[in-house]
């Protein structure tokens, strides 16, 4: 009797770890082609674009976003969804600002915003994993809730007079590169190891591929499912404290349309909003191209609102064409 369960357990790990390369492996190509293109286009347009100071900004500025959407990437390949990432970064950041004013300590502060919002993406993961919701409504219902509560909290008010131990992850620089830079591009390797490398990391994939086919082959769906979206709201705290660092206070509105910009990098980078396929180097990428274009159009003195249109866009091309491609694939079989 073992050494049958020792075998289909075996089979089960072999097949999950398959589904997980296959999934992983996106076709990178058009993105990459993409994100040279807009640069090459925005150098000619602007000589001001390809200067260190600009290429430098450019990675600064992705900073928020790039992180938040390490986490958005594992919730999306589960098939999932969080549009709350922008209140949370808020809610975190403003109650850790003000945890750290009141205690003189800015270490007390940034395990403050690590732990409110965690507990955000544990609402939120509980309740998708285990009360069995569907996850735009909840986490659309939990980005609400925690705006007004940083509202209520703030009373619309900034805080202001930050410990400089709390600003330095998102304002200090080492060998004139920016900290916060450098521990983005750490997250993302992170991430990439464990989603590529880990037995977890093989879970997502499968959870995301076929929730049923993932439960019957032993994989506890729920406990994945939850710990994703505690894993998106770990990296919107980190997105939080850097944000805070930057700013050198905590507003209430920060970060108000930031789920907008990680959903497009996200997508954009290759993963599928309908589960099971995606990579953290697609979303490195999709991050870089959505910071290029908002850099590029502020540079071309393009109205912000077209900023926007442009994400928006950009999420329904990379929607339409992952669509395309599902129905052509269960159209040939494959």
């Amino acid at each position: 009797m073992s050494e049958t369960t020792t075998v289909s357990t075996e089979r089960t790990e072999s097949v999950v770890q398959r589904l997980a390369k296959s999934a992983g492996n996106s076709n990178l190509a058009p993105i990459v082609v993409a994100l040279v293109l807009v640069s090459v286009a925005l150098s000619v347009m602007t000589p001001t674009f390809l200067t260190a100071g600009n290429l430098t900004n450019i990675i600064t500025q992705s900073a928020v976003v790039g992180i938040a959407a390490i986490g958005a990437t594992f919730v999306i390949i589960t098939s999932g969804i969080d549009l709350s990432v922008g209140s949370n970064i808020a809610l975190a950041g403003l109650v850790g600002a003000i945890v750290s004013q009141s205690t003189g300590s800015g270490l007390i502060g940034i395990v403050v915003v690590i732990l409110v919002a965690m507990a955000v993406g544990a609402v939120n993961g509980s309740s998708v994993a285990w009360l069995g919701l569907a996850p735009f409504i909840v986490t659309l219902a939990v980005m609400g809730m925690a705006r007004g509560l940083t509202l209520q909290i703030s009373q619309g008010q900034s805080v202001y007079g930050l410990p400089e131990s709390m600003n330095w992850l998102g304002a200090s620089a080492i060998f004139d590169i920016k900290t916060s830079a450098l521990v983005t591009v750490l997250l993302f390797i992170v991430a990439h190891l464990v989603l590529s490398r880990t037995t977890f990391g093989h879970q997502i994939y499968a959870v995301g591929g076929n929730a049923e086919a993932a439960r019957l082959a032993g994989i506890n769906v729920k406990r994945v499912v939850f710990i994703a979206y505690v894993i998106a709201g770990f990296t919107a705290g980190i997105a939080a404290i850097i944000l805070l660092g930057r700013l050198d206070s905590a507003t209430p509105n920060a970060a108000t349309g930031t789920e907008l910009q990680v959903i497009a990098a996200v997508v954009i980078g290759g993963t599928s909003l309908f589960g099971g396929k995606g990579s953290m180097i697609g979303t490195l990428v999709g991050v870089l191209l959505i910071g290029v274009i908002n850099n590029g159009l502020t540079l071309l003195n393009v109205s912000s609102f077209w900023v926007q249109f442009v994400q928006g866009a950009l999420i329904f091309l990379a929607v339409l064409l992952d669509s395309f491609n599902t129905r052509r694939k269960r159209r040939s079989g494959r």
